[in-house]
């Protein structure tokens, strides 16, 4: 994963502190925008996990500081709902001036009634996607209960929200209290994904039930049992990103045109540790090696990734013959294991082999009670003609070149 600092202006003069997260290759799959929650940042646990967990699914993602929070400019008393819906609509601007248009926005709690507001303004955004939001941003005024009536008389207040003080102003209420939210949830025009724990003490499961009652099809929700509000268990926010990067890809229409007919792969290399992204076409695999050899375990090893190419040409040329002669194969499963071996050991090779040699061990299971003997004994045979079998027992010839 590369990760970029940017800044860009937000319209009034503050430059916006942001981090876009994305995979090695050169062409992600798709854009998203992330909007974090009331007071959070772009650098909150949650929303690193979940941006990085896009990433490994080809996503580029831009994660930002509102004005006034984390590493942007300007003073947070003087914002609104409102100005945070400037920000998200300057961010989809600076994505789309230097890089390509947002297809996706995503907003954790009162972040997705800001990306509910801000989608209207972006021809590009397509789906809309909201982790444990509030169904009207006012739901903030409920954590303000005992500075309130302070707010209202003094015009502003100090108010301590996760730890830290921030100054609440009169205008924010107000501006918060007249956003037409139902009417934007109802006039939305995108895809809308809902993601909300049942267990969330913060904003409470109803919340949910309210945006997706509102919300027009396509509409589609997702339960993240057992989590809480701020997604603190990293399994909890991996969970979410793999729910949003497989239902945004469905309205990726682009993706369906691309054409690959020579299968190249491209193995993009890591800035530091092993962990490494390959690509086919639109297609992205991850590699890496254990941790007790210094990688991070994010992917199989190389020597998985071969075991897995034979696994695969072996069950699928076993389906294509079965299917071929109308037999009655349920299922082929391949169990594969790789060890390095010395060659005197190995029953298999060639008198007069020395050394060390790679040995697979390939147990191949035929599933169907009404196979006869002699189609087990054929598709056993078959299997050893897959072309990844030939091309690992007969040899290949590697070229190694640079471009150009």
């Amino acid at each position: 994963m590369r990760t970029e600092r940017v800044t860009f202006d937000n319209g009034r003069g503050d430059a916006l502190s942001a981090r876009l997260d994305r995979p090695l290759r050169d062409n992600p799959r798709g854009y998203a925008i992330f909007a974090h929650c009331f007071t959070c940042s772009k650098n909150l646990g949650a929303v690193v996990v979940l941006s990085r967990a896009m990433v490994e699914r080809g996503w580029a993602v831009l994660r930002f500081d509102f004005t006034g929070l984390g590493d942007s400019e300007g003073d947070f008393a003087d914002t609104r709902f409102s100005s945070n819906v400037e920000d998200l609509v300057a961010a989809a601007r600076w994505l789309e001036e230097h890089h390509r248009g947002a297809r996706v926005l995503i907003g954790h709690s009162l972040g997705r009634a800001a990306v509910l507001r801000a989608a209207e303004h972006l021809d590009s955004v397509v789906a809309v996607a909201t982790v444990g939001a509030p169904s009207h941003p006012d739901h903030v005024t409920r954590m303000l209960t005992g500075s309130r009536e302070e707010i209202e008389r003094e015009g502003k207040a100090e108010v301590k929200l996760a730890g830290r003080c921030f100054t609440i102003k009169r205008a924010f209420l107000e501006d918060i209290e007249e956003q037409p939210m139902r009417e934007a949830i109802r006039g939305l025009k995108r895809a809308l994904l809902v993601l909300h724990s049942p267990t969330d003490e913060i904003v409470g499961i109803d919340n949910a039930s309210g945006i997706f009652t509102a919300a027009h099809h396509p509409k589609s929700f997702v339960s993240l049992d057992g989590a809480d509000h701020l997604l603190t268990r990293p399994a909890d926010a991996r969970f979410a990103a793999s729910m949003i990067a497989s239902w945004a890809e469905r309205y990726l229409p682009e993706l369906d045109a691309v054409v690959n007919d020579n299968e190249e792969v491209v193995a993009w290399g890591p800035s530091r540790g092993f962990r490494t992204e390959l690509s086919a076409g639109e297609h992205v695999l991850v590699a890496d090696e254990p941790k007790s050899v210094g990688g991070s375990d994010t992917g199989l090893t190389p020597y998985g990734l071969l075991q897995a190419a034979l696994g695969a040409c072996t069950v699928i040329t076993l389906r294509m013959y079965a299917d071929r002669k109308g037999w009655p194969l349920e299922q082929a499963v391949a169990r594969l294991s790789h060890a390095k071996i010395r060659a005197k050991d190995c029953e298999e090779c060639d008198v007069g082999t020395s050394g060390r040699v790679d040995r697979i061990q390939r147990v191949i299971e035929l599933r169907g009670d009404a196979l006869t003997d002699e189609q087990r004994v054929r598709l056993m045979e078959i299997a050893d003609k897959c072309p990844v079998h030939k091309t690992l027992v007969h040899g290949t010839v590697v070229v190694a070149t640079e471009p150009g």
